[in-house]
């Protein structure tokens, strides 16, 4: 590993990043998640992901949105590296410069195309700190971005032809998670070569029972959320996530509104949320879309009146 360049990314992201201990126990991992990270993340996803960690392979996280796609890559990278991971929000214009490093112009014009002109970005900066990278929306980008990355986790190496020089990852802490919601409009297909290369792992929305407990662990103290009004919320969630929506809401969105509730039921002067806060809440988090508040309004009436007539 080229020295000078150690100490420029260490210059540049060094400073920032998180550190800790790494944790590659998935049992461990499992009760950190839950204990620091607030997460609840089945033993089998993380013994997974793990294990295709070991075998140098990257995984895919796939499913609709909101359901801790991107937040659960981003802690276990950090929990297996010991360091905070790079996050690359995908989109079309991605391409080497923009991931792996580039020159600056000025720079470059007074001292040429050298070390010290070039400016490492998010995946050769990783490499170097043996940290991971979350990919998000992978399908966002194009196929020749795709098989960039795929090539660099492969080979875990990275060739700037501009510098001659090679850079190698020096642990096991450079690992990649891709996330990618397959339902979404305006995105491209994954191929089958990188279909074949990925470890895929499919995410979909909680159950009822766990879904009403990451509400709350994820919300405020206070004032509380009675179990009535967690129920409440979550049997809404569910019903518009089968419903003709445009927007499905996610558990984010879920914890969301029930912050919110919160808030509203402070201001309020209230010790605990009760389900008119909740309905009070709910529109500024669940209508996205204007055609979706019709539907959205009648769900809210009808399991509002149900709640209280039970």
């Amino acid at each position: 590993m080229d020295e000078y360049m150690e100490r420029k990314v260490e210059e540049i992201y060094g400073k920032t990043i998180r550190r800790r201990a790494p944790v590659r126990n998935p049992r461990v991992a499992k009760r950190i998640l839950e204990d620091e990270y607030k997460l609840v993340v089945d033993e089998k996803t993380i013994t997974l992901v793990y294990a295709a960690f070991y075998n140098g392979r990257p995984v895919l996280f796939e499913g609709p949105p909101g359901t801790g796609k991107t937040e659960i890559g981003q802690a276990l990278l950090e929990l297996w590296s010991g360091k905070e991971p790079f996050i690359l929000p995908c989109s079309e214009n991605y391409d080497e410069y923009r991931v792996i490093g580039d020159f600056h112009p000025l720079i470059a014009m007074k001292k040429g195309f050298t070390e010290e002109s070039f400016i490492p970005r998010p995946i050769l900066s990783a490499l170097i700190l043996d940290t991971g990278v979350l990919i998000d929306e992978i399908r966002r980008s194009s196929e020749e971005f795709q098989n960039m990355v795929l090539d660099i986790i492969d080979k875990r190496r990275i060739i700037v032809p501009e510098l001659k020089k090679l850079f190698k990852a020096k642990g096991l802490g450079f690992q990649v998670i891709f996330t990618s919601n397959p339902e979404d409009i305006g995105q491209n297909e994954l191929s089958d070569a990188f279909l074949r290369r990925v470890v895929r792992i499919e995410f979909s929305y909680p159950r009822r029972e766990l879904e009403e407990r990451i509400v709350n662990m994820r919300t405020l103290d206070k004032p509380s959320l009675p179990a009535g009004t967690v129920n409440y919320m979550v049997r809404v969630i569910d019903i518009l996530r089968q419903s003709n929506i445009l927007y499905k809401p996610g558990t984010s969105d879920l914890v969301e509104w029930g912050r919110l509730a919160q808030l509203v039921a402070k201001i309020l002067g209230k010790e605990k949320v009760e389900i008119d806060d909740a309905v009070e809440a709910a529109y500024a988090v669940l209508v996205k879309r204007p055609e979706d508040a019709d539907t959205v309004e009648s769900v809210l009436s009808r399991e509002r009146d149900e709640s209280l007539a039970g």
